[in-house]
């Protein structure tokens, strides 16, 4: 099943993805309170208003997400073309629940950088509490996945150690279009995973090249501190990367720029970018 939020009739509705149409669930008004519920997605089948999707306003696929946890490096060429160490460990770090932005949004790139760059990550959502959960059951409690752009600007992160700044600029994480539940991925750790800019295809990968396996993330950061229904986990992007280039090679994202991430499995997010008014 594959789930998003859409503005419809002046609200937020919870719809489902059912081929080229969105059948909305009048019963919930965003996928964000039907995870905090605990129901099952049995209650989520019945008949409802059907609006193509090409023609929806589709919003970001959590609209409040609670943690946002992200995993830097998580590649092993991408740590290799970014100069830095092959990690032995998870390298975490966050972004705010008010960076996130839809698909087909148009976002703005932020007057406080000159080198904004992008990241196609798988992101898992939780959908149920988990703490200290052994490696071997931590993907029961994961609700599903989508796709992540790990919009990054690259001046901000670096001028300090703590990546922090660089990371939570305004529509600094667009995601959606939906989440797609976990019953349809059975294994995370063995999609495909492109972007594209402009039409040139920029990153190609799969997450079988993931350093920490999804698996092994949600164990290892439920170790630490407690994941709840509708926190999000992203798990860091392949190679490809523009900070990756020869620095003389890097064009920045800026104005009229397209990006098309894919995920197998999950679809495709699409964002545009502009210059401030």
């Amino acid at each position: 099943m594959k789930l998003l939020n859409i503005w419809h009739q002046d609200k937020h509705h919870l719809g489902v993805l059912e081929g080229d149409q969105i059948r909305i669930v009048q019963a919930w008004p965003s996928l964000d309170e039907f995870l905090a519920s605990g129901q099952g997605l049995e209650t989520l089948n019945g008949d409802g208003p059907r609006v193509p999707f090409d023609e929806a306003d589709i919003r970001p696929a959590l609209l409040n997400p609670g943690k946002i946890i992200c995993i830097g490096l998580n590649y092993r060429k991408h740590a290799i073309e970014t100069g830095a160490a092959i990690p032995t460990v998870p390298v975490v770090f966050s972004k705010f629940s008010d960076t996130v932005a839809a698909h087909q949004e148009v976002v703005e790139v932020p007057p406080g950088t000159e080198q904004l760059d992008y990241e196609v990550e798988l992101a898992i959502v939780m959908g149920r509490r988990a703490y200290q959960v052994p490696e071997e059951r931590a993907l029961e409690p994961v609700f599903g996945y989508t796709i992540a752009n790990d919009l990054s600007a690259r001046d901000l992160q670096h001028r300090t150690s703590q990546w922090l700044l660089g990371k939570n600029g305004p529509q600094f994480m667009p995601m959606g279009p939906a989440v797609t539940t976990a019953d349809e991925i059975p294994d995370p750790n063995g999609l495909s995973l492109r972007t594209y800019r402009n039409g040139e295809l920029v990153q190609d990968s799969t997450t079988a090249d993931m350093i920490f396996s999804c698996r092994e993330l949600v164990a290892y950061l439920s170790h630490y501190m407690v994941l709840e229904p509708g926190d999000v986990i992203l798990t860091g992007t392949p190679a490809g990367v523009i900070m990756g280039y020869p620095q003389d090679q890097r064009k920045w994202l800026a104005e009229g720029d397209h990006l098309r991430m894919e995920i197998e499995g999950l679809g495709e997010l699409e964002n545009t970018f502009r210059n401030p008014e």
